[in-house]
């Protein structure tokens, strides 16, 4: 169950956040099999000067359109990672008007002692999951 932050640039109507999302979501159900009920996001809006997003030296000029999207995960392959940037960059370009150089993206790995759904409990370690 991937845990996502989107953050993007403060501007955007409800809906169009709400697009963003929705891809994401899709995009992960697609790529790294994950489940449509398993659904964790945080969407953070912030002032154009609170999300700097430099190029790393690639070249390319970023606007005020930029998103940036982590991803925290349990034990996705390099080859999944690879498909999720490549199918984020096409989806949120062609659904959403994010330029490919606008979108950065963050996959980190976390185990099953890392999470907890409520109550107190590590549902995974204690075999409710």
């Amino acid at each position: 169950m991937p845990l996502v932050r989107i953050d993007v640039v403060e501007g955007r109507e409800p809906a169009e956040l709400r697009r963003l999302a929705d891809v994401v979501q899709e995009v992960l159900e697609e790529v790294f099999a994950a489940p449509p009920r398993d659904r964790y996001q945080v969407v953070e809006e912030h002032r154009s000067t609170h999300l700097i997003l430099q190029d790393t030296g690639l070249g390319f000029d970023r606007t005020d359109d930029r998103v940036l999207v982590q991803v925290f995960q349990q034990g996705r392959s390099d080859e999944q990672k690879k498909a999720l940037y490549a199918r984020l960059a096409e989806r949120l370009e062609a659904e959403c008007g994010v330029a490919p150089t606008d979108l950065v993206v963050s996959v980190a790995a976390n185990g099953r002692a890392d999470w907890s759904f409520g109550l107190g409990r590590a549902q995974f370690l204690e075999g409710d999951l």
